[in-house]
């Protein structure tokens, strides 16, 4: 057998999925299904010994490298791509990758937001896939469709073949609902799953031909890649001069090699609340809820309460997703149209763009729990032996009141120990930097004061996590 790697896409913002899912903290990095995240459910799902090649932004690398060590005994290789350029160059820079690790590898391509519910039936098309891209066959997963859906591409490789699967004869971009339904009818075409497997030398040499400049932009990049950290950094100017285009438009659609096996095993993008709806557990009533719900009279509705309790009375077919600082109410057929309401987010530059009102950062996350003129309440948590940066602030002083934990805090030249209900004072233009030396998590309420308060008046002198 070839050596096996995983490689997880996880650069996605699942805007469909808002206000949940943001672009700092996208739905693969939530739990929407039991008690792992869809990250940690896609990299425990390929039971290789391998430890997984991981592709992500700068923005979500310290939650994706805190997911993983939950769930690995062995470092992840973490890629980090300086700019978007679709998933072609994603995939070439991971089997560049690869090939450093073994001559024989093969990568097995999934996206980290994916929901595969027959794990056993998947394990098993995984190895027809592994065995087929081992002889060079370019291997995609066309998912059994099981009703006309508009929202995939489709795969047409002829009838179910027995065994191991069958060459691709064409794909066919998103489909009417009566050209949908043909192919439901012929038997025929599958659901393009946005799934892969490919010897990584294979795939190189292939590219080669059919887009060298995507090969040689991609190779400068990991050639002048550095490591930051656990992290490795592809160069900047190198990867944007990449085409920003797919796998499929960049390969699958060109290769004489392609090959699909089909899967047939409760597979979902979750692309709409819709979707996570129809492959959720429901009651009696055709109802799915999360969290604190009440339901009078309400039939097949999606409920998602995180912070306070969300009422129904007469209500059917209906999405409800409530978070801190926003709330989401559509019918369950439109929410593929949740993603024109991120667009006016964007537009309009809101931070519910961006960033939830709970914000991540590598040494805990802070939730911004009440705003006002010339004053901000804070509610921090600092990971065990986690630290802030050695910093200092122009315009604002804060106020510091441990809560559980222990602090440890260096103000100007002292180091003072603080433990649960002790505070501090830091004034403005004070250097300070904020430490959890104990073994729990540290929690602490911090109360801002001045004429500024945004997040860009810091200035950093020392972080051991490299932010400037």
């Amino acid at each position: 057998m070839p050596t096996v790697i995983p490689v997880i896409l996880s650069g996605g913002s699942g805007t469909r999925l808002w206000p949940k899912s943001r672009k700092h903290y996208p739905k693969q990095l939530h739990k929407l299904f039991g008690d792992h995240t869809m990250l940690q459910q896609t990299v425990l799902r390929i039971k290789t010994v391998e430890p997984p090649i991981i592709v992500c932004n700068e923005a979500q690398r310290f939650m994706v490298a805190d997911q993983l060590s939950e769930i690995l005994s062995s470092k992840p290789e973490i890629i980090l791509e300086p700019v978007g350029r679709n998933t072609a160059p994603a995939i070439v820079v991971s089997a560049l990758q690869a090939n450093k690790r073994a001559d024989d590898a093969v990568i097995a391509v999934f996206p980290a937001d994916h929901l595969i519910q027959n794990e056993e039936e998947f394990s098993k098309c995984l190895d027809i896939a592994v065995e087929q891209a081992a002889k060079n066959k370019l291997v995609t997963f066309g998912v059994v469709p099981t009703h006309p859906e508009t929202g995939y591409g489709y795969i047409n490789a002829g009838a179910n073949e027995v065994g191991n699967g069958a060459p691709v004869k064409r794909f066919v971009e998103k489909p009417n609902l009566k050209t949908a339904q043909e192919y439901l009818e012929d038997g025929g075409y599958y659901w393009n799953s946005g799934m892969f497997v490919f010897s990584a030398s294979f795939l190189i040499d292939e590219l080669r031909v059919i887009d060298p400049e995507l090969v040689l932009s991609c190779e400068a990049a990991m050639d002048k890649a550095i490591t930051d950290l656990d992290f490795i950094r592809l160069e900047e100017a190198s990867f944007s001069a990449c085409s920003d285009i797919s796998i499929d438009y960049a390969l699958m659609e060109k290769t004489k090699n392609a090959w699909m096996v089909p899967l047939d095993a409760s597979w979902s993008d979750v692309g709409s609340w819709e979707s996570l709806w129809a492959a959720s557990e429901k009651d009696e009533c055709g109802n799915v809820f999360d969290g604190d719900v009440l339901a009078v009279d309400s039939a097949d509705c999606y409920v998602s309460s995180e912070n306070r309790l969300v009422a129904l009375v007469g209500v059917e077919n209906t999405v409800v997703v409530e978070t801190p600082d926003a709330v989401l109410v559509a019918n369950k057929s439109k929410t593929q149209d949740v993603k024109d309401i991120v667009t006016q987010l964007k537009q309009s530059e809101r931070s519910e763009f961006n960033f939830h009102r709970e914000v991540h950062r590598p040494w805990g996350s802070y939730d911004s729990i009440d705003m006002g003129e010339r004053f901000q309440v804070k509610r921090i948590t600092v990971k065990p032996d986690a630290s802030l940066s050695l910093q200092m602030h122009h315009h604002r002083a804060e106020h510091w009141v441990v809560v559980t934990g222990t602090a440890l805090v260096q103000k100007g030249d002292e180091e003072i120990l603080l433990a649960e209900n002790q505070s501090i004072y830091i004034p403005v233009g004070e250097k300070h930097r904020l430490t959890n030396p104990g073994k729990v998590d540290l929690h602490l309420i911090e109360v801002q004061s001045g004429s500024y308060l945004g997040e860009d008046d810091i200035v950093r002198f020392e972080d051991v996590f490299g932010r400037s």
